[in-house]
């Protein structure tokens, strides 16, 4: 269970999901970690945030478990938005833990947000990554068949291909440098809000699959995580493994729950 986790499922209003999903690693597998991880080191925080006045416990924050991949990509994409969904149907917004980052397309698709905000080392707007069409690489693309737009915050690479559709006008890139200074332009649309770990300089969270440098600083991270949280029909943090001393897993937990302070003040 993640820690403060104490709602049951009739009374919860935000849904922890675990999405165990580990099929499309290109570098260093062990997303399929991640889940049992991000609940493993967020057991130290303490229940009150002084940002908020708010306690974790008291917002109703219920732990569905891990929902395992089977081994066709696809039909566990569709299973995934489909319990997602349901927590949707029922006013609880879900917070999905990830897995690798394919994990987004299901609960992209199960929420239908108007504008797809993604914090993320790469583009991710490939059609495909070494024949694989529901590659990790391929999510900020698929989004945007749902979203009618995405912001990709702390972006820095990515093939040639990827920056040209990245020039269109449906996707902004704001890279690393500006992220600090970035603030949420929603003018009333719904947001969904992913944060894949590896948008962070991998000196403060190593532990995942394709760690690439000169990255966003875990507190601009933070801030962006607060300050969209209020429009967001759904939050997830993906790409966590288990090759560091527990770095990542912490930085996820902590934005997990700043997202449901932030949520729960908004």
């Amino acid at each position: 269970m993640f820690p403060g986790a104490v709602a049951d499922r009739e009374a919860a209003a935000y849904a922890v999901v675990g999405a165990p999903l580990d099929a499309s690693t290109s570098f260093r597998p062990g997303a399929r970690f991640g889940p049992r991880r991000i609940r493993e080191f967020g057991e130290q925080f303490d229940d009150y945030d002084h940002h908020t006045a708010r306690h974790f416990t008291d917002l109703g924050v219920y732990d569905h478990g891990d929902i395992g991949p089977s081994a066709d990509t696809a039909e566990y994409l569709t299973f995934l938005a489909s319990a997602i969904a349901e927590f949707q149907r029922d006013g609880v917004v879900p917070l999905t833990l990830g897995g690798e980052h394919t994990v987004t397309v299901a609960a992209v698709r199960a929420l239908d947000p108007d504008v797809f905000v993604c914090a993320d080392a790469h583009l991710d707007l490939r059609e495909e990554y070494a024949g694989d069409e529901l590659s990790h690489a391929t999510v900020t693309r698929h989004a945007l068949s749902v979203a009618d737009r995405a912001v990709v915050l702390g972006a820095r690479t990515g093939s040639e291909a990827e920056w040209e559709r990245a020039s269109r006008g449906d996707v902004t890139v704001v890279p690393p440098e500006a992220v600090a200074d970035w603030s949420p332009d929603l003018d009333g649309d719904s947001a969904y809000l992913s944060v894949d770990i590896d948008a962070v300089d991998p000196g403060f969270a190593p532990g995942t699959g394709t760690p690439e440098p000169f990255g966003v600083a875990p507190g601009e991270l933070h801030d962006v995580v607060r300050s969209v949280a209020p429009h967001a029909v759904g939050f997830d943090v993906v790409e966590v493994n288990d090759r560091d001393d527990g770095q990542a897993a912490t930085l996820a937990a902590k934005l997990l729950r700043a997202f449901v302070f932030a949520h729960a003040d908004g």
